[in-house]
């Protein structure tokens, strides 16, 4: 049987002047399949075998090629947009004619020349199409522990959980929306700490390191953003955990852990409205 989406070997059943003809020992020679003659690597006859992928070509019908592709059925891989327009997106998946992205497969709005996860399916007027829906086709079976550092695609982001990740692009990662800090998006490649292993083998993520090692960044955060505003910051214990978040890009709590070590270190004190460097002008 002659199987859309993916690479496999075809029998060469006639020659003729536009290429080959293919098709398999298993589908009784029913119908066959035209490899272009541009697309021969080698003197054909007939009995031979080729390895191909099929695909459909601008006229919908089901042909042959040697080029091998950059996505095929039961895969994921990260493609880029060539073009985009109101019923979807196209796709550059390494093929003369561009994958189709259709607009209800998109998990997020698409930008032309940035890249997005996708997988491959066949829709119902039996023709190849690309998805950004990509959850059932991950796994929860890897081999990463708490603390390992991975590198995962944003596929989809949900305001009431956080950033959906294909970690390794095999596996379910989420980003739980409490851990999502700054901006990101659908199709951002991100590198990531490993928080939690579940019980059915999804992982959580968080993108700052463990609290020890975060606070170094975050205290350079807040001395380069007093910096900036005359040595001080009006921001406290009682500012909200969204202010904090919106001008710091960190959480509440890792705010107040690194105020506590400038204080320790004699860098700031607090005020009514904030907290103020001390000695600015020597530091």
């Amino acid at each position: 049987m002659i199987e859309l989406g993916r690479t496999q070997k075809l029998e060469i059943v006639k020659i003729v002047n536009i290429g080959v003809y293919l098709n398999s020992k298993l589908d009784n020679y029913n119908e066959s399949i035209l490899l272009p003659r541009k697309e021969l690597r080698q003197e054909a006859f007939l009995g031979d075998e080729v390895e191909v992928f099929v695909y459909r070509d601008s006229k919908d019908r089901m042909i042959a090629t040697t080029q091998t592709p950059k996505l095929v059925m039961g895969e994921l891989s990260y493609l880029e947009v060539v073009e985009t327009t109101k019923i979807g997106a196209f796709l550059d998946w390494g093929l003369p004619k561009d994958l189709f992205l259709p607009f209800k497969e998109q998990t997020c709005r698409v930008r032309q020349g940035k890249k997005y996860l996708v997988a491959l399916y066949i829709d119902k007027s039996d023709r190849l199409c690309g998805t950004m829906d990509i959850y059932k086709y991950l796994k929860s079976d890897s081999t990463h522990k708490v603390d390992d550092k991975i590198q995962g695609i944003i596929y989809e982001i949900k305001d009431d959980m956080g950033a959906f990740v294909a970690v390794d692009k095999k596996y379910h990662g989420l980003i739980p929306k409490n851990e999502l800090y700054g901006k990101h998006r659908c199709g951002d490649e991100i590198e990531a700490r490993i928080t939690k292993v579940r019980e059915d083998g999804k992982l959580d993520l968080s993108l700052r390191e463990k609290a020890y090692k975060q606070m170094e960044d975050d205290v350079t955060v807040i001395l380069e953003k007093m910096n900036k505003w005359g040595g001080r910051l009006s921001l406290k214990d009682s500012s909200s955990p969204e202010r904090i978040k919106g001008e710091l890009n960190m959480s509440k709590r890792a705010f107040k852990r690194a105020v506590g070590r400038l204080l320790k270190e004699g860098k700031i004190k607090i005020t009514d409205k904030g907290i103020e460097m001390i000695g600015k002008d020597e530091m």
